[in-house]
Order: structure tokens, then C-alpha cells, then sequence
């Protein structure tokens, strides 16, 4: 959920744009970057801030579009991105603009951006929360630890007590947390964060409802050409928290949802979280399995050319939206912080 560029790493950006050879390098750069994005927001006061690495402003959304332009890049569909992937090298280098989580703010803040600019751009989608029934506890979490000084929690059977009246105490009590729930069951998640709600007055389901998109909302958004809408499983878990089959269960169902809420289906997948501990490799089959002509992580890396990247186990570099710098930017869209060949990998064991 964040991306932890420090100052040394923003600082190194900024010297590899100023000495050139990394950006003007056009064999460092393969056939192009899938960028994420997930909350557009104005800047937020206030020193506690744990998903600040999720946002961008709606400026810097714009400004990132009309530099893209500025430099030359395609800014293509996904169905594009799969296109390139498998075919010799093209004189241009594309991107791919794609926002996970379908909160509101992607259609009241960014889609205005976006039409303007008339790019195309993708949408990652956890069928629940149009439902109305999706549980945003990484947001319950962060405000529970924002208005509390000490909260508890049972963990392991054991009732936990965090002392949390500094702002330091309450990152440190959020990263703890954060990869305690993430990495429980569907069902001890929802007990958990149910509890914790109970506790400290926090209404999960309104919360959830305001901060996601509705299906009407979706509506008006795939009749676009320009965006295309994608899957990112039915209730958002990681999916290496599954049993058997119910991660392909939940690749499926979402899929069905789609097709019933807005009558087509959805060829592209997202790995909910999508680092390497929210999916093993034997997803990446799975995501064939249920019909998806592409899955995105958010491991970081550039898609290649001519079939060295696996369609089902693309890259994408998950802006960090504490920095604002299109200098660091665009040596990041050429490639030079990355291997420019992921692997395809061998078929894994289920």
C-alpha cells in the first residue's frame, strides 16, 4: 500500500535526470511503464498521514499528463500495453495510466483531468465496495489511530495495548496494525476490524460507502471509449490469505459481478495489494484460468518487448505520492531504476 522512497532514493532521481544518460538512454527503457495511481485528494494538513504515499493532488495529476505529452510518450489503453509487449521494439515508449481501489475521488477529481487531456486510462475494481458491502479497514485503521492516545486489540488470543499519544507512536502503532490485519483470513480480518470499530466508535460501513464509487458512478465511466475497466477481485484480500480455491473463486466471481452490474465482462486483472506478499506465483495461472488477457502487481519494473514480460505478471511503478518531482519522474519512466526484463516465469505449482 506504500512505496518507500526515502531522500537518498528522491535525491539519486534527481541526479540521474540532471547527468541525462539515464532518461536520453532509449535501449534502458524497454517498451514502456504501467503507472499506478489510487487516491486523487487536495493536500491534507496534518501530521499523521499513513497512506500519504497513495495520494496525488489533482494538480500534479494534470501536470504529470501534460509532461508525459511534453516528452513524447504514448499514453495507451492496457489492450495497447499487451500489444507491445509481444511485438519488436517501437520508436516511441508508452505509458499506461491505471487507479486501483475505485474510490470517488478517481470520477470526482481525476476523471475531469483525465477527459480534458482525452488519455485513456484504467480502473482496477473491488466489486464489494460499489456493492456496499466492502470493509475499508486500512481507513478505519488510520482514523481510529488519529482521534485515539491508546488503543487496543486482541492479537494472537492476547489483548494488545498501544500507547499512541505522539505522532511517531502513531505510525509506528499503524505499521504494526496494518501488516497484523493484512495478513489475517477474510473472516478473522472482518472480526478484527469489526471489534476494533466497536471500540472506538468508528462506523466501517459509512465510511466505506463515502469513500467508494457506486455502480452508477462505474456506469458513467465505462460508457467512455477511453477507460477500461478491470477487476481487482470481489472483496480485495490479498490473495495469498485464500485457502484452496477461493482465490480463483474470487478472480471469477468478481468478473461475474461486473457482467451483470454493467453488462460486459472484464479481460484485465489487478492483484489486489499486489506486491509479493499478496499473491504467489500459482495466481498468475489461476489469472489465465479466469480468462484475464492481462494481471498487473505492483512489483516495480517496465514491461519489455517481444514476450519477455508474462501478460498475467506486469510491472507497474506505484507513484509515491510524497514526492512531487517530474524530474525524478521521468528517470523512473525510462527504466534506468529498474531491470528492464522481468522473466517470464516457469509454470508454477498450484
Amino acid at each position: 500500500m506504500r512505496s518507500d522512497i526515502n531522500f537518498l532514493s528522491s535525491l539519486k532521481l534527481e541526479l540521474g535526470y540532471f547527468t541525462g544518460r539515464a532518461w536520453q538512454n532509449r535501449e534502458i527503457g524497454g517498451a514502456g511503464v504501467i503507472l499506478r495511481f489510487a487516491r486523487i485528494l487536495p493536500r491534507r494538513s496534518g501530521w499523521f498521514q499513513p497512506h500519504k504515499a497513495d495520494e496525488i493532488t489533482p494538480r500534479f495529476l494534470d501536470r504529470t499528463i501534460r509532461a508525459l505529452k511534453r516528452w513524447r510518450y504514448d499514453v495507451v489503453t492496457i489492450d495497447e500495453v499487451c500489444r507491445r509487449a509481444v511485438i519488436m521494439s517501437q520508436r516511441r515508449r508508452f505509458v499506461c495510466l491505471t487507479f486501483d481501489g475505485a474510490y470517488k475521488d478517481q470520477i470526482t477529481a481525476a476523471y475531469p483531468i483525465l477527459a480534458r487531456h482525452r488519455v485513456p486510462f484504467t480502473l482496477y475494481i473491488p466489486t464489494a465496495f460499489p456493492d456496499g458491502v466492502g470493509e475499508a479497514w486500512w481507513l478505519a485503521l488510520e482514523r481510529i489511530i488519529a482521534k485515539e492516545d491508546r488503543v487496543g486489540l486482541m492479537i494472537n488470543r492476547e489483548e494488545r495495548h498501544f500507547p499512541i499519544p505522539t505522532v511517531t507512536q502513531k505510525y509506528e502503532a499503524y505499521h504494526f496494525l496494518e501488516s497484523y490485519l493484512r495478513q489475517l483470513t477474510p473472516a478473522d480480518l472482518t472480526a478484527a476490524i469489526s471489534d476494533l470499530c466497536k471500540r472506538y466508535s468508528v462506523d466501517l460501513a459509512a465510511l466505506s460507502r463515502e469513500t467508494f464509487m457506486s455502480w452508477s458512478d462505474l456506469d458513467k465511466l465505462a460508457a467512455d471509449p477511453m477507460v477500461t475497466i478491470g477487476s481487482a477481485t470481489v472483496n480485495y484480500s490479498p490473495l495469498a490469505n485464500l485457502k484452496g480455491n477461493a482465490a480463483l473463486r474470487e478472480m471469477t466471481m468478481a468478473n461475474a459481478v461486473m457482467d451483470a452490474a454493467l453488462h460486459r465482462g472484464v479481460r484485465h486483472f489487478a492483484y489486489p495489494f499486489g506486491d509479493r506478499d499478496s499473491f504467489r506465483r500459482g495466481h498468475v495461472v489461476m489469472a489465465e484460468e479466469a480468462g484475464f488477457a492481462s494481471a498487473v502487481s505492483t512489483i516495480a519494473g517496465i514491461v519489455d518487448t517481444e514476450g519477455r514480460t508474462n501478460l498475467r505478471a506486469l510491472p507497474r511503478i506505484a507513484w509515491d505520492g510524497r514526492m512531487r518531482s517530474l524530474r525524478a519522474m521521468r528517470v523512473i519512466l525510462s527504466g534506468a531504476a529498474f531491470d528492464p526484463v522481468m522473466p517470464t516465469p516457469s509454470k508454477p505449482e498450484l
